[in-house]
């Protein structure tokens, strides 16, 4: 990875859906091997910037740049962790075939994957503690080891730049600590994880980088910096509640009073 460029520069990016503006003249730099949650209310909007990102939707105006290229031309340097209820998983297949599947942009669609690709795939299995299930039918899966198994995935492309679409979704405890733990060792390696993320509570801890949505781009910087509740405020577009969390730390940024933000239940929603 080039670390003089963003990972992802998004300029002037504006997105519509039924003709109202789901995404607003959004400009997003995310420099190399951070950690970054994007963070805002209820709706489609999180997701959809990064299906704009991934050329799954198709903006209306603005220019993205992957590491200073197009995405046609980086894309194999990009990995995606979509979210767990937008999958099929009556589909016929097992866990190792899944997980092979991120090798396809390295092999080529016209060569069958072998014995490298195979062992690519135990070795990202064995990372998120899966290999005993690599022959197990992915519908036969709870939810958490489903959502271990497209990590796997995703680990197997080796990509500079991954994006994930709510990845502690629907996900027990355990299995909630070991992503992370796995997202940090991405971080350390000097990959870049850019993942919509649904609980503002857990930011301070998880991420070390924010991007604060609402249609519009609220804030985006480091979390020390941005994850203030000013900036929530602005997001959620309501009251903000504060909550205690365990080993909190100094909490946000702009109190350090051992409190996390949490969006107040009637705040404004914005559905996308």
């Amino acid at each position: 990875m080039n670390q003089s460029l963003p990972a992802i520069d998004v300029a002037d990016m504006t997105a519509v859906y039924h003709e109202q503006p789901v995404l607003w003249d959004v400009d997003l730099q995310v420099p190399p091997g951070v950690l970054m949650a994007i963070v805002g209310p209820n709706g489609a909007v999180k997701t959809t910037l990064i299906k704009c990102i991934l050329g799954l939707i198709k903006p209306v105006a603005g220019k993205l740049l992957i590491q200073g290229k197009t995405y046609k031309d980086a894309r194999e340097s990009v990995a995606y962790v979509p979210q767990r209820g937008s999958v099929d998983w009556d589909f016929p297949t097992n866990v190792l075939d899944v997980v092979e599947m991120g090798r396809y942009g390295a092999l080529g669609w016209l060569k069958r994957p072998g014995k490298n690709e195979r062992d690519a795939a135990m070795r990202a299995l064995d990372k998120v503690g899966m290999a005993s299930f690599a022959n197990r039918q992915i519908s036969q899966l709870s939810g958490g080891q489903q959502q271990r198994v497209f990590l796997a995935r995703a680990l197997a492309q080796d990509a500079d730049i991954y994006l994930m679409d709510e990845p502690f979704q629907g996900v027990d405890a355990t299995t909630e600590r070991a992503i992370i733990e796995l997202l940090r060792e991405l971080r350390a390696a000097g990959k870049t994880v850019v993942a919509v993320h649904h609980d503002p509570v857990t930011v301070p801890e998880y991420f070390d980088w924010v991007t604060l949505l609402n249609v519009r781009k609220i804030a985006s910087g480091p979390v020390d910096d941005v994850f203030t509740d000013e900036n929530l405020r602005l997001t959620y577009g309501g009251v903000v509640a504060f909550v205690n969390h365990p080993g909190n730390g100094n909490g946000i940024a702009n109190g350090g009073n051992g409190h996390r933000a949490e969006p107040d239940a009637r705040s404004t929603e914005t559905a996308a």
